[in-house]
């Protein structure tokens, strides 16, 4: 929402104070998200699970994305920012479970609802270990059209170039009373939210310790 806070900083990551979500996007101030990769080892094989944007998201619409992930609203801790798990999939975890990754700097710009963006993120990436069936997940409607999870080492070829599209299989919602309906999918690594491929093949060759 546009008249969320974000605490910002500058280049060298000092805090500078609040502003709101708009402000934060049309000035390119730096402020902090969350990432969360689920991920499950089944026999000598290990699979990685991401989520389909909604249609109505104002950046990245119907673009699939990490498996949760979200702003640190003003003045929260990245322990309590994992609430994102809870919020867009119903899953409920401790932060303890949660294995760092990677902490990340990204810069994006582009348009979203008629005015220019510049979003300036910093990134703190995690992975968490879960066996929860995906028809068990809890999707959040305005945020999330669908939870898929495909071969890890498969994805990560995709993102290399040496595989054109992978199989994944996974739930969409159905019903505006939330319910899944299991689907197939070929998916491109071109449908992926726009980031640098070297972001998706270093945070899921990290994947490949969690355990």
């Amino acid at each position: 929402m546009a008249d969320e806070l974000f605490d910002i900083y500058d280049e060298q990551l000092r805090p500078l104070g609040t502003a709101t979500r708009a402000e934060t996007h049309a000035r390119g101030y730096w402020h902090r998200t969350f990432h969360c990769w689920l991920t499950r080892r089944e026999e000598n094989r290990r699979f990685v699970r991401f989520q389909l944007r909604q249609a109505g998201k104002d950046t990245n619409p119907g673009c699939f994305d990490i498996t949760a992930a979200g702003h640190l609203a003003a003045g929260e801790t990245i322990r309590e920012a994992m609430r994102e798990l809870e919020e867009e999939l119903g899953l409920t975890a401790s932060f303890e479970q949660l294995i760092p990754l990677a902490q990340i700097r990204e810069e994006a710009s582009g348009e979203a609802n008629g005015s220019l963006f510049i979003d300036r993120e910093v990134s703190d990436v995690f992975g968490l270990v879960s066996e929860v069936p995906l028809t068990s997940l809890r999707l959040q409607p305005e945020e999330v059209a669908g939870v898929y999870e495909a071969d890890l080492d498969e994805l990560i070829a995709l993102f290399e170039g040496s595989l054109a599209s992978v199989s994944a299989s996974g739930v969409e919602l159905s019903g505006q009373d939330g319910s899944l309906t299991q689907v197939q999918r070929s998916v491109q690594a071109s449908q992926f939210v726009p980031r640098d491929f070297s972001y998706y093949t270093s945070v899921l060759r990290a994947l490949h310790g969690c355990t």
